[in-house]
């Protein structure tokens, strides 16, 4: 597993009434939202179990993995 840290969103949706779990350093223009949950905490167990398959995929493919986006705080 590798020592990366990306970024991970996750969001109310009332259309969706769920939430939905953003990936951005692996979004991509047909594919913004990676998975969802109905609680915060099953939205966050769903983005690591996507995130760590995004990344076995990656590896497999012997695709470079995106950088993470670093975030300065103001």
């Amino acid at each position: 597993m590798t020592s990366l840290k990306y970024r991970v969103n996750i969001l109310w949706s009332e259309e969706d009434d769920a939430y939905l779990v953003e990936l951005p350093e692996f979004a991509t223009e047909a594919q913004r939202y990676f998975t969802h949950g109905d609680t915060y905490e099953e939205a966050l167990r769903n983005a690591q179990e996507v995130l760590e398959l995004l990344i076995e995929s990656y590896q497999a493919e012997d695709r470079a993995l995106p950088q993470p986006q670093i975030l300065q705080a103001a």
